[in-house]
Parts: structure tokens; C-alpha cells; sequence
């Protein structure tokens, strides 16, 4: 799913904002790189601190609607880290970085909202996205209380609206999934992520 998430975020990137930049082209696949670790990274940290419902509630925009996600503090969390990284690893300035970062990250989180509610794109889904962030947690959780035939979505729908789900509570499932995100981030320390990113530009 990284990959995937990688190429969705170049491609955006190609749409609206490499030509920007005035970088050397090729720093702009680093630039890609970078942002695809903001976005993955930003992702894993909500789950991992217990912060499901804030990735359902980003996914539940299913416009994937700019000035929505612009009011998340998450997203704008992801906007300030990726300026940030712009200004001291590319030497942009601060109006440029900001210009940058505050239309990549919302243009990618839109178009991975849009294509994740898409019935008819089966490149992504809020499952396989989760259990990469969670290291395949998400999905052992599933086959516990779903089945075959279910998802977590079904799972969460159903506690969430004061029905139950086969044995556990939504607490249980925040718990397991976060810590399934903690151990992705032990995992991927020490810049591992970024590095396995900027492997899928060569």
C-alpha cells in the first residue's frame, strides 16, 4: 500500500506542484518521497496514538472536500511537517513551503479519500490502508469478529451505532490497532520509512 500511496502522491505532485518548486528535477522525486512519509507517517501516528476515529472520520469526507480537510488539526499537523522539512532539507522559504505543502498534502489526502470511497477503484481501500499502518493488525482483527465476508468498517459501524460485534469492545480494537501502529513505527525508526519510500524512485 506504501507503493501505492507513493505513486498517488507523484502523480498529484506532477499535476499541481513540482513545477513550482524550481528544484533540480532530481530532487523532485525526494520532494515525492518526503511528502508520501509525511502522508504515511501522519497516518500511523493517529492510529498509533488511539486516534482511529480520526482516519474514519478523514475517510468519512468522501469528497475528499480541500477546506474540510484544512480544518483538521491532523491534517494541518502533516502541512506544518512537510513545510518544515521543505524549509530545512530543500531551502525553500517559508511562503513557498507553506504555498507547497498546504496544496500537496490536502490534494493527496483528497484524491486517497475519492479513490478509497470509489466502488469501482480497487487499488484502495480504508482496509488495506489500515492494516499497512497496523502492520496486518487490522485484518487478524476482522477474521476474529467478521469473518471472511466482513471489514472493519462493518465491525466499528456496528458498535458505533449500539449494536455489538462478536465478543470485544471498540476500545479493545483501538487498543490492538494502536499497538500493532506503534510496533510499524519501532519497525521503521530511524528514518527506515523514508528510506524504503525513496527506494520506489528508482
Amino acid at each position: 500500500m506504501l507503493k501505492e500511496i507513493f505513486d498517488l502522491v507523484r502523480s498529484t505532485a506532477e499535476e499541481s506542484v513540482l513545477n513550482k518548486t524550481q528544484l533540480p528535477a532530481e530532487q523532485n522525486e525526494a520532494v515525492v518521497a518526503e511528502a508520501t512519509n509525511t502522508v504515511a507517517s501522519g497516518l500511523r501516528n493517529m492510529v498509533a496514538g488511539g486516534g482511529v476515529q480520526n482516519i474514519l472520520d478523514i475517510f468519512g469526507n468522501k469528497g475528499g472536500n480541500k477546506k474540510s480537510l484544512l480544518s483538521n488539526p491532523l491534517v494541518l499537523m502533516m502541512i506544518g511537517h512537510f513545510a518544515g522539512k521543505l524549509i530545512s532539507k530543500y531551502k525553500m522559504n517559508s511562503n513557498q513551503a507553506n504555498n507547497i505543502a498546504g496544496d500537496l498534502i490536502p490534494g493527496v489526502l483528497g484524491n486517497l479519500i475519492n479513490k478509497t470511497n470509489d466502488p469501482n477503484d480497487s487499488q484502495f481501500s480504508l482496509d488495506e490502508i489500515l492494516a499497512s499502518i497496523t502492520g496486518g493488525q487490522s485484518k487478524q482483527i476482522v477474521q476474529e469478529k467478521a469473518g471472511p465476508d466482513g471489514g472493519l468498517m462493518d465491525i466499528i459501524g456496528q458498535m458505533t451505532s449500539g449494536g455489538q460485534s462478536n465478543g470485544g469492545g471498540l476500545m479493545d480494537i483501538i487498543g490492538r490497532m494502536a499497538t500493532g501502529a506503534q510496533q510499524q513505527q519501532e519497525r521503521n525508526g530511524g528514518g527506515g520509512l523514508l528510506d524504503l519510500i525513496k527506494g520506489f524512485a528508482k
